[in-house]
């Protein structure tokens, strides 16, 4: 017993002196966040864009970013992006805009909307520069809103024309004995090719050539249009891979100079009137955001829902858009008397049908009584597409992805692998012929496989009738654009998918219209998470993934993004995109 009062009362010391050392390091960490000011710009500050962040829908905050007095933890998102730009417009501390032009992680909508801003900055007649020590060619695509771009000397300019990589999984999947029972609807729908085919097949061919040659003309129309050049000869460029050297690109008009970042520093300091001694004041984008003053806090409510990454059943996750949560959060705003109107953000590939239908209903509930407009970002298309088309009004940008209308089904039959490669085997009975239906143990019956076959069409033709109530199209015209085929936002305008091109602000100003309101601010969701959330709920799916992604690459990261997907696509109809994709 003495033993035991020793250990209890020696354990209970330990936990109490924890505790006291948690309180006082929490107290330390709230009064350095309380403490904090806010900072401040000085006259004649250079904002500084760095396109290598990735600027997600929504910003991204970490708990720890105001203890360690480092605003850089800290990245704003798209439409934080977007307003700080038109704020620092009209800042008088700001002098211009640098941009440091060399990745850029974001997609080609992303970034048209923050070349959109970039062009009504110039209107200020402040300066804006672009720099690079590696420039690839969706960072010069923005960056051809600068009045001026320079590149370093023994730098790279990427000018070789767009291609798209994907993955296919057969060789595996015969490898290890599993046969993929694959149910799909709509010739296009190329979602399960990687299971069927060890290639693209002609009519995935087809489409994709389709969309990626949409985007690749618009991008060289851009270019062609700010640098003063002909698209015939930028194709040409491309074509014979003449712009392999630094010094390639400043003979082709590609860039205006080439210049180290000592020199580009000088050049700057010149153009403000400065001497060589003085300090030139340089403020990030993500600092400048902790200033404030780019969101209005009185007027009519407008809410903005964002819904970024695969659709999927239930709750979902904070990289992802579950049925339950935005169910909830549109519910929530139509019930709302103060929100006027909703403007959906939509950045996704879609995902589960059901899913999909339950955000859908709850989205067309909301048209009844409020006007519900949608912006699309990089890719709207599947189930991203199917909960949007019931919306008042639908924007995206010329180079959006969307369409693909179409459904797709997989059960995986894994009974060889399972004996072959691990020596199990199954049997069992049951009270009916589909008791056990669908099963990964064994081949689907035929009747099995029709029943399955009949229901993907069901929804097929579901998605198609969402689609012409919505656009107010024909069937049959839905019929002859669904197939699961891709589009870009070029031929969707065309086809009457989308109503017109913008961006999210463009979108909110037509959702006030339509609310008849002059006065109004925008109300974001999904809200950010609580202090105490950030803080104790470390092992945050958000953050796995960013440990992930910091561990392996970007590159890699969306390899394993997609093996993610492919188990997700399992036993269940699918509106998704044919796969993922990736430009380069």
């Amino acid at each position: 017993m003495r033993s035991f009062f020793k250990i209890f009362f020696a354990s209970f010391l330990a936990l109490l002196v924890f505790s006291l050392i948690a309180f006082f390091l929490l107290i330390t960490f709230i009064g350095g966040l309380a403490s904090k000011d806010r900072p401040t710009v000085n006259p004649r500050s250079v904002l500084v864009l760095n396109l290598g962040q990735d600027y997600r829908e929504q910003s991204r905050e970490s708990p720890f970013s105001g203890f360690a007095d480092n605003d850089e933890l800290d990245v704003p998102g798209l439409y934080d992006v977007i307003r700080l730009i038109r704020k620092a417009k009209n800042d008088k501390n700001i002098a211009g805009i640098y941009i440091t032009a060399n990745n850029n992680p974001n997609g080609f909508a992303a970034s048209e909307e923050i070349r959109q801003a970039l062009e009504d900055f110039k209107e200020s007649k402040k300066f804006v520069i672009a720099y690079g020590d590696i420039i690839t060619q969706k960072a010069y695509y923005v960056a051809t809103a600068a009045d001026e771009i320079y590149l370093n000397p023994r730098g790279f300019f990427q000018w070789s024309g767009f291609a798209v990589d994907f993955a296919f999984f057969k060789g595996t999947l015969d490898k290890l004995d599993i046969r993929p029972q694959i149910f799909y609807a709509g010739k296009f729908k190329s979602a399960t090719e990687p299971f069927r085919t060890d290639k693209m097949t002609d009519a995935n061919k087809l489409q994709t050539m389709d969309w990626l040659g949409d985007l690749y003309g618009y991008f060289l129309q851009t270019v062609a249009d700010s640098r003063k050049l002909d698209t015939v000869v930028l194709r040409e460029l491309a074509q014979s891979g003449k712009v392999q050297e630094p010094e390639d690109a400043l003979q082709n008009k590609l860039v205006d100079g080439l210049k180290y970042d000592d020199e580009m520093k000088e050049q700057l300091k010149g153009k403000m009137g400065l001497g060589k001694y003085d300090k030139m004041e340089f403020v990030s984008i993500n600092k400048y955001s902790k200033t404030g003053g780019f969101k209005k806090f009185t007027g009519d409510k407008i809410a903005v829902i964002y819904a970024e990454g695969d659709i999927v059943d239930g709750k979902g996750n904070e990289n992802n858009i579950g049925s339950e949560p935005y169910q909830q959060l549109i519910r929530k705003a139509r019930l709302d008397r103060n929100i006027k109107a909703i403007v959906l953000r939509v950045n996704s590939g879609g995902g589960s049908t059901l899913a999909s239908e339950l955000i859908w209903r709850e989205l067309s509930l909301a048209r009844e009584e409020k006007p519900v407009v949608v912006s699309f970002g990089d890719v709207a298309a599947s189930g991203g597409y199917y909960i949007s088309c019931a919306a008042d009004s639908i924007f995206a940008s010329p180079v959006t992805i969307t369409g693909s209308i179409g459904v797709f089904s997989i059960i995986p039959n894994m009974g060889s692998f399972f004996q072959n490669k691990l020596g199990i085997t199954f049997d069992g009975v049951k009270t009916s012929p589909f008791a056990d239906n669908p099963s990964v143990t064994r081949p689907m019956t035929d009747a099995e496989q029709k029943m399955m076959q009949t229901s993907i069409n069901n929804i097929y033709t579901d998605f198609k009738t969402r689609v012409a109530n919505g656009r107010h199209i024909d069937t049959a015209v839905v019929e002859s654009i669904a197939q699961g085929r891709v589009w870009s936002g070029m031929k969707a305008l065309q086809h009457g998918l989308i109503d017109r091109f913008g961006g999210l602000e463009r979108a909110i100003t037509s959702a006030a219209t339509l609310a008849q309101l002059t006065d109004y601010r925008v109300k974001e969701y999904p809200e950010p998470r609580s202090f105490f959330d950030k803080i104790f709920n470390a092992a945050a799916p958000l953050n796995i993934n960013e440990a992930i992604e910091k561990e392996i690459g970007k590159d890699n990261y969306l390899w394993y993004k997609e093996m993610i997907s492919v188990r997700q696509m399992m036993n269940q109809p699918q509106a998704r995109l044919p796969f993922q994709f990736f430009i380069h």
